[in-house]
Parts: C-alpha cells; structure tokens; sequence
C-alpha cells in the first residue's frame, strides 16, 4: 500500500523522480531512463522549464508545426501551430493555399474589453449601497492608481466599474462587474490586483459610510476574480468569392459544394451534438496557434465555449450564407490574447514563433487565430461534405500506426506506397504489416 509523502514539493528533482518510478511504476529503471530522454541537453534552458510550474520531473514534447500561405489583409504569413493530432496542419495549410488566389482572408477587431469581477455579499439596504457605490468610486479609481500607471501609458487601464444587485439569483449577493484594457498583454495579473485592491477599499471604507448600520458595515467579500468569458474582446474573420470559384477538384460541382457547405453550417447552428464536434474542429485551429504563443488555451476553450451558448443553445461558431452567387464563409470568436508577459518572453520557441509571425501586437495575434479556426473548420466541413473526414485524416494517422507496430523506414515506405491507392483503416493496416512481415 502506497503511503501519502510530506515534504514532496522540497525534494530535489532526483529525489521526486525516485519516489514517484518507486512507487507508481512497474520498472522504476526503465521510467528514469524515459525520463531522462526528454531532459534538455541544455542545462540553462532545462532550468527554464523546471520553473515553469511545481514538481517537474521531466519536458512533455508537443510537435511545432507550421501551416504556410495564409494571405490575412492582404499580408502573407506562415502560421506556427503546436498539435498532436494528425491531418490539422495539413488541413489548415490546404484552406490557406484554396483562399489565396480567392482574396484571402480578411479579418475585423469587433472589441478587446477584458472582465473582472468583485463577488460579494450585503445583507442591507440596497439604495444605501447605490449611495455607497456612488461615494467609493473615485477611491477606487485612486487606490488602483499606482497598478494601472503603467497600462495608463500604453494606453489601457480601467474601462469601468459598475455596481450589480444580483439577490434575484442568489440571496444578498452583489458584485463589481469591472471593464479593462490590457493592449499587448493578457491581461490576468492585472485584472487580478486590480481586483483585489477593489475589495480592500471595498471593505474599508464601508466601515467608514456613515448611512450604514453596524451590521451594513460588514460587507463579506467572497473573492475577486477575472472573467475567462470576454464576448466583448471579439474578432470576426471571413472569406468569400463567386459560387463558380468554389471549385475544389473536377469532381466535384461548385454550386453543389457551396450549397451543402451553407446546409453543413446551418445543421451545426440547430444541433447540438453536431455543433460542439464542428466547434471543436474550430478549436484544432485556434489551440494550436494560442499554445504556439504561450497563451492559456484553458482559458480560450473556456470563453468561446460559452459564447456558442450565449442566446441559450450551444451552436455553430462560424456562419455560410450565398447571397448574389457569392459564398461567404466567417467566424465571430472571442479571444483574450496577449504577446507580452507569461511565457511569451520567456518560452525561446514561443519567441520564435512570434517571429515567424512578424511579431503581431495582441490585436493581429486575436486576427491571426481567428483564421486559423476559420480555415481549420474550412478544411473540415469541405472533407465532411465531399470524400467524408476519414480518408485524408487516416492516411495522416498511417504513420502512428505503423510507428505503433514498430515498423522500419523500409517497412514504411512499402506500407504507404500500398495505401496510395487503397483505403486506410487500422486493420487494413495491421494486415498489410504483417503480410509484408511474411
């Protein structure tokens, strides 16, 4: 029986990679030795990494790919996308290359507003706390003022501070909804602080209000936390082009292609199973360029998730309509992005995919997922509604399955040239290992 461990956090990182291979793993010798594969040469750079977050034992690689050919206002770019899952970046790249020679994708900053809220609890007069709020709003503006001077000068800070009675919900509760602009960065400490420092003046100076009762005096403040939902930091990007350009092979008819991609768009709006599969292939795109620049793809998932169900239903993200013989295809998707601060200066590959992306401001960065999440659903639905998702997306999973079977590369080169004309399935595959093992 494993016994609990106290103290784990101060071993040395020799000391938790024991424990944990002794008592968790079958072959501890064999788990240290794995372990250890995935260390970096570099000793500076693999201290880096043990800092990241708490009790590092080892680096869990992610492949960094790149999807080229993106054409966004009229600017070509290659996009960095960190992914495990076959064909994504092959999709995205094949969108990207469809929409170039068809103008592009074009892209619109619709907001960049940012929430974070102080929960709290009043049991009291409400139109003394409407007075209360009315008094304490400049004193909060002014203790935050030494936090916010330094957004002051890129031109964020403080948007708003409202007052919200929320008891029809929830019995004496009440809250600061707050608005910021946080430019290049993300934003999470400073709303946070921000917050924290709203509570403090919060609860000081009510002891202070002279309309309150003894008992009003005592506002409870629960916590004080930044929203992950921002549909107010929203980004719309869209193609489009005349019905006959949507051709994608000669065999397949334009306008046909076109109508059942508006119909594929408009079963994802009124089904929900269907919807959260089609915005998780959204999302492919989206992760993949918001882990590629160390941003919190937790935090993204999480916010344009519940903006599908905004008006009460979970639906499609994306929208198809043809109007005039021309197809137009396009996202509106909130996205909290930023490129400075948190592993932005910190991770050297996400340094270099800022790079490779001329090194965009939070704006272009927002601009720049949103097509990615555009072109990835782009790829998905045309394969869903012509040769159906699997065919393309099985001969990307070939190779783990032969990588699986521990196949050799001439091994491999035999089985893909087999699969080049014939059906790609696991066991098709199997099969054809082991008569070549023959």
């Amino acid at each position: 029986m494993i016994e609990p461990i106290s103290g784990f956090s101060k071993l040395t990182k020799a000391e938790k990679i024991d424990w944990i291979a002794t008592k968790y793993t079958q072959h501890p010798k064999a788990t240290k030795k794995i372990l250890s594969k995935y260390w970096n040469t570099d000793t500076q750079l693999q201290k880096l990494h043990d800092e990241f977050i708490e009790n590092t034992i080892s680096n869990f690689y992610l492949p960094l790919g790149v999807a080229p050919n993106f054409l966004i206002n009229n600017r070509l770019l290659s996009i960095p996308m960190v992914i495990e899952e076959s064909s994504v970046v092959a999709a995205a790249s094949k969108a990207a290359k469809f929409w170039l020679d068809r103008g592009g994708f074009k892209t619109t900053i619709i907001g960049t507003e940012k929430i974070g809220q102080v929960h709290f609890m009043y049991t009291g007069d409400d139109s003394k706390l409407q007075k209360f709020f009315t008094y304490v709003h400049p004193i909060l503006l002014s203790d935050s003022a030494s936090l916010t001077k330094n957004m002051k000068k890129r031109g964020g800070g403080i948007s708003t501070i409202e007052l919200k009675n929320k008891t029809e919900h929830l019995k004496n509760y009440y809250q600061l909804h707050c608005t910021f602009e946080t430019m290049d960065a993300m934003g999470a400490n400073f709303i946070n602080s921000c917050l924290e420092q709203f509570a403090t003046t919060l609860k000081r100076e009510a002891q202070k209000f002279e309309l309150f009762s003894t008992e009003e005096k005592n506002i409870e403040v629960v916590m004080s936390i930044l929203s992950n939902y921002t549909p107010n930091c929203l980004v719309k990007a869209e193609v489009s082009c005349p019905v006959n350009d949507l051709k994608l092979s000669k065999n397949i008819d334009a306008k046909d292609f076109a109508n059942k991609m508006v119909q594929a768009v408009a079963i994802a709006k009124v089904e929900t199973y269907r919807a959260v599969t089609h915005n998780k292939g959204i999302m492919n795109g989206v992760d993949a360029v918001v882990l590629a620049t160390g941003n919190d793809f937790r935090a993204i998932e999480a916010g344009v998730h519940a903006y599908a169900a905004k008006d009460g239903t979970y639906t499609s993200l994306t929208h198809a309509t043809i109007e005039n013989n021309i197809f137009k295809f396009w996202i509106e998707i909130p996205l909290a992005l930023g490129t400075i601060g948190g592993l932005t200066n910190l991770h050297p590959l996400v340094k270099l995919a800022f790079e490779i992306l001329q090194k965009p401001n939070a704006k272009e960065l927002m601009q720049i997922v949103a097509v990615a999440g555009l072109a990835q659903n782009f790829g998905a639905i045309s394969s869903l509604v012509t040769t159906g998702i699997q065919e393309g997306h099985m001969k990307m999973h070939l190779l783990n399955i032969l990588n699986q079977l521990g196949a050799t590369e001439t091994e491999k080169e035999a089985i893909i040239n087999h699969f080049k004309n014939n059906t790609v399935s696991h066991s098709a595959v199997i099969d054809a290992y082991e008569k070549l093992k023959k």
